[in-house]
């Protein structure tokens, strides 16, 4: 009895290449449709969004009147919120697409199924409500998460108040900021945490057909044993993805305006574009890479491929011309 290959980060990288290499044409045409656009305006987004304001100082009135002033006002208010929910829209969308286009891809050639390019984006139309459910689910959990914290700050604050009536917090001691830190550092390790149960979350919404909480718990159930491993994935991409953001979105706020005054931002928006595209492409697809080992880990995946196949293992011919590549897995004992 064959065993399945060692469950640790090298390897899911390992293998997400070789697929990604091997059906090269078809993730190409998904990144340019949704990856693209979305990678495109998280690196314009911070420009624009200082442009906005820098445009906005500049026309400001200088009138004595109220009403003229007011006015101005509520027009900066207006349009400082229709760029961010208009962004926030953009991006939300395009990645529930691109997560339900390559989870699906990934998920079928493994199989040695067929992928086309047509059938990818006709599953975005069964995989889109049910990511958004899911997502939707998983930020209820989080924001009580939250609020249950700053509740139990804001009550321990009324509680060094309350004390005889004279003790009163004091927001700037070493001691309030400390603790205020170690209050901050526990909800980080809590988000973290779920994080990291719920990363095959979207996975399985895309290839089990399931929605809400389930996948949530079904990811958590997924993982167990191998905790390290999809942490050491997720601070992995979490990493270079926010390096990168973090380090354009300074260097775009440091230029300013000059930055769109020379041919020098088309390197600076179309570079960065398409690193980042490169990025979010191997994390989604490394995403269900892992979801397969973690599936065979856990002694489900033999069961699949012996009904699909009804042999010890399976072909993956995912270019012609290729060498197929050999999967062999068995039941953990």
């Amino acid at each position: 009895m064959s065993s399945t290959p060692p469950l640790n980060l090298c390897t899911v990288i390992s293998e997400t290449k070789r697929i990604l290499n091997a059906h090269s044409r078809h993730f190409l045409a998904l990144s340019v449709l949704f990856l693209l656009p979305l990678s495109f305006s998280i690196i314009v987004y911070p420009t624009l969004q200082q442009l906005l304001l820098n445009s906005t100082q500049n026309h400001a009135p200088l009138s004595l009147q109220s009403y003229s002033y007011l006015d101005s006002t509520s027009t900066f208010d207006k349009q400082s919120l229709l760029l961010p929910l208009a962004y926030t829209l953009f991006a939300f969308v395009f990645s529930l697409c691109a997560v339900g286009s390559i989870t699906y891809s990934v998920f079928h050639g493994f199989y040695g199924r067929p992928v086309k390019l047509l059938s990818a984006i006709r599953s975005i139309f069964t995989s889109f409500l049910p990511l958004l459910v899911t997502t939707i689910a998983s930020q209820i959990i989080v924001s009580g998460l939250v609020l249950v914290f700053a509740a139990f700050l804001f009550l321990v604050v009324k509680l060094i108040n309350s004390v005889n009536g004279v003790a009163q917090f004091d927001y700037s001691s070493p001691y309030s900021m400390g603790f205020a830190f170690v209050v901050l550092f526990a909800l980080l390790l809590v988000l973290v945490h779920l994080n990291v149960n719920w990363a095959l979350a979207s996975v399985v919404v895309v290839v089990e057909s399931s929605w809400g909480f389930k996948p949530l718990k079904r990811s958590a159930n997924l993982i167990k044993g191998y905790k390290l491993v999809v942490l050491s994935f997720y601070l992995y991409y979490s990493f270079f993805v926010g390096i990168f953001i973090w380090s354009h979105t300074a260097l775009s706020m440091y230029l300013g305006d000059s930055m769109w005054k020379n041919w020098g931002f088309v390197l600076q928006i179309v570079f960065p574009s398409t690193l980042l595209t490169l990025l979010f492409l191997q994390y989604m697809a490394a995403n269900t890479v892992l979801y397969m080992y973690c599936k065979a880990m856990h002694g489900e995946l033999a069961t699949e491929i012996a009904e699909e196949f009804a042999k010890e293992y399976v072909s993956l011919p995912f270019d012609d011309g290729k060498v197929p590549h050999l999967v062999s897995v068995a039941y953990a004992t």
